[in-house]
């Protein structure tokens, strides 16, 4: 994270990373390896005592003032390439702080900075594995094996890769479900905190679907694979936490508000000192508690503790950059079907009917099993519970948010919006829809032959979600969707939506979110047809636990549990992270101008202030950490 840890922090090319549990375990010696700098300067302090111990003052100062200029040499080939390359950190205020400590014969205070300089490092990896420690829980518990059931009744342990869908696997008490599956034995308990951000036990039954990452409870269970790994949803979240932890969080940004003006600040004020007391030691003491850390660490840190925050209330975001998008939104646009509704929706009734109301809901079943389309689902999943017998297509085309036209035993069926059906039908009737309804119209051999009546009914933490939203300041709601005006009014009036815009095609639904007055604007959808919205959002949110993994892929934030509030709870963990982050900048530098203004009347020896700077450093460190908590939930939060 070379941009965020210019400065008193150790350089180095990686970004924020998650420390394996193995890693944790290596000991002193991984420890040695990875800061040789830090145990380097921790020994010529020891040597440097001990000389001055034994009364070989001239030898102490100048094996210490040696060892401080070799760093600060260093350090400073470092900070004019960053400077060269258009970036202006402010390594600058250790390395003028260094060769000022040396030069007044503060050869102590040098040894303290440069511990500070090189300890940078370990410092910011323990405060980001505190804050990663939630995204690196996920990764720690991960399945690697699966017990695959054999047809003699013996179990073979293989990899994840092996399994295959309709295999039987067996999950042995506290394990962890490798895969998606559903339950062949029960009932049966399982901790899904990892997966819902709830620690409470769910029971399930035999026949109910079982997601991988669950953690079984005391009893042995079986599953039927229904999910290969990659496609699981457990390996959807390790996915996107691993894309999440490995981005270079763009918090630098943040940092390089205050960095500029802070430097100039602080060498102006040193200068100063210095000027108007003659004394040269003076810009030495001022520069010496002129700590950067807060820009340097404490906001990354902060950052990284909003997203391991999110992640255990399952809320994956992919970047800190995100986090701080989401602080500023004023905008929420939603799509309708599956994010504002449940998703699920039923078919309440067949209408003008051409033919027998079966042989209708099969024939449209048979061309909507190749629709990816919530209602498509639907429409399947009741002809199957009917045992009605779907017939195989000789081509089927699925039309984006319009509906889908196939061809099957000489007769062509096509499935859609009025408007569509129309369009290549005679005779299409309009229903009368009433209370949410939706209309699914079909036409066969190019006559109109009924339409399907469909509910969806909206999400029962839809109204609390957009009062939260409000409550945040997020002033502005929008729907966007492809379905009718009237259906699409219906359930705004139900979520508490003013403004509507119904009958979009994806297109229309990216021109009206980039044309939306009031930014940032936050987009919140779960179909294939949303990523391209999604993408063009400022901050898009996809509802990844039925959705599209084409809208999780698009998405800056992904919504791995079935519940609309995540969304609102996403925005306030965004704010609450930014104020943390300013707040940690703000406190480290209120503090060192105090102990500059303090070191410019000569007040704090350069010995003193550079131990003050460190207690700085911890206290801002320690209210960045503060995002981890959840703070204070609000009445309409779970």
């Amino acid at each position: 994270m070379k941009e965020a840890s210019a400065g008193f922090v150790t350089n180095r090319s990686e970004g924020p990373f998650l420390i394996s549990a193995q890693e944790r375990q290596r000991g002193v010696i991984t420890v040695l390896r990875r800061y040789p700098l830090v145990w380097l300067t921790v020994l010529v302090g020891i040597v440097v005592a001990f000389v001055l111990l034994a009364g070989q003052h001239d030898a102490a100062r100048w094996t210490a003032s040696l060892y401080a200029v070799a760093i600060a040499l260093c350090q400073g080939i470092g900070m004019v390439k960053d400077i060269l390359r258009g970036h202006w950190g402010i390594d600058i205020l250790a390395v003028t702080a260094i060769f000022a400590t040396v030069a007044v014969g503060e050869y102590i205070a040098s040894l303290i900075i440069i511990l500070m300089l090189t300890g940078g490092a370990a410092l910011e990896d323990y405060a980001t594995g505190r804050a990663n420690r939630e995204l690196r829980s996920l990764l720690d518990r991960a399945p690697r094996i699966a017990h695959r059931e054999n047809p003699d009744g013996t179990t073979s342990d293989v990899s994840l890769a092996e399994v295959e869908i309709g295999d039987s696997l067996l999950v042995r008490p506290a394990e962890v479900v490798p895969v998606d599956g559903v339950l062949l034995s029960g009932p049966a308990v399982f901790d899904e905190s990892a997966l819902r951000g709830e620690s409470l036990p769910v029971e399930h039954v035999v026949g109910d679907s079982v997601l991988s990452g669950a953690l079984n409870g005391p009893a042995a269970v079986r599953i039927r694979v229904s999910a290969r790994e990659e496609d699981s949803q457990f390996s959807r979240i390790i996915a996107l936490v691993r894309d999440a932890a490995e981005s270079k969080a763009p918090v630098v940004r943040l940092a390089d508000r205050y960095a500029v003006p802070f430097t100039a600040f602080s060498l102006a004020m040193a200068g100063l000192a210095w000027f108007l007391s003659g004394d040269p030691v003076r810009f030495a003491e001022v520069l010496v508690v002129a700590t950067p850390c807060p820009l340097l660490i404490a906001a990354p840190v902060a950052f990284l503790g909003g997203m391991s925050r999110a992640a255990k209330s399952g809320i994956i975001v992919k970047s800190g950059g995100t986090l701080e998008q989401l602080s500023r939104v004023k905008t929420a646009a939603f799509d309708k079907t599956g994010t504002l509704t449940s998703g699920d929706p039923s078919l309440e009734e067949i209408r003008n009917v051409a033919t027998d109301p079966s042989e209708l809901l099969a024939l449209t079943a048979s061309a909507e099993q190749y629709s990816s389309h919530v209602l498509a689902a639907a429409i399947v999943a009741e002809a199957q519970s009917r045992g009605l017998t779907l017939h195989s297509t000789e081509s089927a085309v699925e039309h984006a948010t319009n509906g889908v036209s196939a061809t099957f035993g000489g007769r062509h069926i096509l499935v859609g919006k009025r408007a569509f059906v129309a369009s290549q039908v005679s005779g299409v009737q309009e229903a009368l829809l009433t209370g949410g309804q939706l209309a699914v119209y079909v036409g066969i051999d190019g006559r109109f032959a009924g339409t399907l009546i469909m509910r969806d009914p909206l999400r029962p933490e839809a109204p609390a979600t957009l009062a939260a939203l409000q409550e945040l300041g997020v002033a502005d709601t929008v729907m966007l969707t492809g379905d009718a005006e009237a259906t699409a009014r219906f359930i705004a009036a139900e979520a508490g939506i003013t403004e509507i815009h119904a009958g979009l095609l994806p297109a229309d639904k990216v021109r009206l979110v980039n044309a939306l007055e009031h930014r940032q604007v936050l987009m919140v959808g779960d179909g294939i047809n949303d990523a391209p919205v999604l993408a063009s959002a400022d901050v898009g949110i996809a509802m990844g636990a039925k959705g599209s993994t084409a809208a999780s892929e698009s998405a800056d934030v992904v919504i791995m549990v079935d519940d609309l509030a995540k969304v609102a709870q996403a925005v306030q963990i965004g704010q609450r992270t930014v104020r943390i982050a300013v707040e940690s900048i703000w406190i480290g530098i209120i503090l060192s101008v105090g102990l500059m203004f303090l070191a410019a009347w000569g007040l704090i020896p350069a010995v003193a202030g550079a131990l003050a700077q460190e207690v700085i450093d911890l206290a801002t460190i320690l209210n960045a950490l503060r995002a981890l908590s959840p703070g204070r939930r609000r009445n309409n939060e779970k």
